[in-house]
């Protein structure tokens, strides 16, 4: 069994966000947060570019591999692959309602099928040494929630699963798009509380709609961890928190400017390699929010920062943007 820290804060997977840029940006912010990839299909890990997929930079640790597929044989080959790779973790996705999963009959489907789920789970404790685990919804469509997520825990548990994350919203498949499956059904935080009442053993954490630090102390009462998602990616500051709210450790840098600073020598080794600065600025925009700039700041990341010609110069003009001292002044004033 884990340790239950190594979950007490997390950042989501989250496709087309969180790829190995942007996860460098979020740990630059936080040394303790878990951070997670997108989601990556079982059969692209097995059979397409497993670099341009799956790799990652060991700064990033510890970092998950979100993988999607309802096929225990291929799973298990692509935990294999991935606990090869140096991921700390292999992580099943049960949660995502897109179009591209309900498909191919993964993500949130597999609520529907508990059994199958305990199945992949086993094949891919077999395959790894490192944990395995899974992050799903309540239910989906018109499941109910309280049988829906004890059949998929009991079987996971089984199973032998290491943690379960619990996006507390149903899914519904039909009539509603990945967006609108964010935000509109009602989140249950009450259920994932008693599925840990009735699981005490069991590491379980909350995901969904979970924004402030003040929110995340009430969770973590009755909960091993707090899973957040596009609070972190539009605000990542909020990171800079993590580690002396939850962890008691100094966060690594003091503001966002520090953040740019320490990020450049990533940037120049990306733009080395042939890599594009919109790489990274792309998940920058979300930086200095309410401060004076900060929409000058976003302007010039978008015009001046995605060109191939792009470099750091350009990343620190829109930085100058900002007043790094403006709160300071303002409070002496």
């Amino acid at each position: 069994m884990q340790d239950h820290q190594v979950h007490r804060f997390s950042v989501a997977p989250m496709m087309d966000w969180t790829d190995r840029h942007c996860r460098i940006i979020h740990r630059l912010m936080s040394r303790r947060a878990r951070l997670y990839t997108e989601m990556v299909t079982a059969q692209a890990v097995i059979r397409g570019d497993r670099q341009r997929l799956i790799g990652f930079d060991d700064f990033e640790h510890p970092v998950a591999l979100q993988l999607g597929g309802n096929d225990p044989v291929l799973l298990a080959e692509a935990a294999r692959i991935g606990a090869d790779f140096g991921y700390d973790e292999i992580n099943l996705n049960c949660g995502c309602p897109s179009d591209r999963v309900q498909g191919g009959a993964f993500g949130a489907c597999l609520m529907r099928e508990p059994g199958l789920v305990g199945d992949c789970v086993a094949a891919m404790k077999a395959a790894v040494s490192i944990p395995v685990t899974v992050k799903c919804r309540i239910g989906v469509d018109d499941q109910d929630p309280e049988e829906a997520l004890d059949a998929l825990t009991a079987a996971v548990r089984a199973a032998g699963v290491d943690a379960l994350t619990v996006h507390a919203r149903k899914a519904w498949l039909q009539g509603l798009s990945p967006k609108e499956n964010r935000e509109v059904p009602p989140l249950d935080y009450e259920r994932a509380y008693r599925l840990k009442d009735n699981n005490p053993d069991l590491i379980v954490t909350i995901n969904g709609g979970i924004r402030a630090p003040e929110e995340w102390s009430g969770h973590l009462a009755r909960l091993d961890g707090v899973m957040i998602g596009r609070e972190a990616y539009q605000n990542p500051e909020i990171l800079l928190q993590v580690d002396p709210l939850l962890f008691g450790a100094a966060a690594p840098v003091a503001d966002a400017f520090a953040m740019l600073e320490a990020l450049e020598p990533h940037i120049a080794a990306h733009l080395e390699r042939g890599g594009r600065l919109h790489a990274f600025t792309r998940h920058l925009v979300g930086l200095f929010p309410g401060q004076r700039g900060a929409r000058l700041f976003r302007r010039h990341l978008a015009e001046h920062c995605v060109s191939a010609e792009a470099g750091l110069v350009d990343l620190r003009a829109a930085a100058a943007h900002v007043s790094r001292y403006e709160d300071a002044a303002v409070a002496a004033a």
